[in-house]
């Protein structure tokens, strides 16, 4: 894996790009309003990073992260994403967008209503649970004592793995949650949301996880 795909570059995305480029993969950064809002990024990244519409991001992309509003994934280029590994990082937030009732119901998930839009792509819920500003900041080398962890959670295994490298490359151990229908465990409201917790304080975390509160 070589080239990461950004569907959506706003804060969350834009830091996403910082980091996997610092890491050394390239990066296609497409959003809603277009190449020509991108030369900033691009440059700042060059010559790690270019533009591109949705699409072709996703076409070229060997892992695409979707980090937009969940009143977007409607929208995203399914055709262009069939056979991908998807990571997604949008979050429920109940006052902001309204109640989900499937996911109030604890029905499905934010991914797994992803994975129902994209149902040829392998949705993977990743980076999620951790502040922009932080994936940046945050990252240190494999072996550092107490090193930040972050979850993600899916229902292929190879494309949890891909996720799980990608943690690493950027500096922060994996703690692989299981399928989709564990994906709450890092929701907002829960303990691990926006905490910085390593490997073994994010497994207590999403141990005591209580579904009755995602999205708060």
């Amino acid at each position: 894996m070589s080239t990461i795909g950004m569907i959506g570059t706003g804060h969350v995305g834009a830091q996403i790009a910082r980091a996997v480029a610092v890491a050394g993969y390239d990066v296609v950064l497409s959003n809603a309003g277009g190449v020509g809002t991108l030369g900033g990024l691009v440059s700042e990244l060059a010559p790690r990073a270019t533009a591109a519409t949705v699409p072709e991001a996703a076409a070229r992309a060997d892992l695409v992260v979707v980090a937009v509003p969940m009143r977007a994934f409607s929208a995203l280029p399914a055709d262009a994403l069939a056979g991908k590994v998807v990571a997604v990082t949008s979050n429920y937030n109940r006052d902001r967008e309204g109640p989900v009732l499937a996911i109030d119901e604890q029905r499905t998930t934010v991914p797994g209503i992803l994975q129902a839009v994209l149902p040829r792509s392998r949705v993977v819920r990743a980076f999620s649970h951790i502040s922009s500003a932080e994936l940046t900041t945050d990252g240190s080398p494999a072996g550092t004592p107490h090193r930040r962890a972050l979850a993600f959670a899916g229902d292929d295994s190879s494309a949890g793995a891909a996720v799980a490298a990608l943690y690493d490359a950027i500096g922060f151990d994996a703690l692989d949650l299981g399928g989709l229908d564990e994906a709450w465990r890092i929701d907002r409201g829960q303990p691990a949301f926006i905490a910085h917790l390593d490997l073994e304080q994010l497994q207590v975390a999403v141990a005591r996880a209580d579904r009755r509160r995602s999205g708060r």
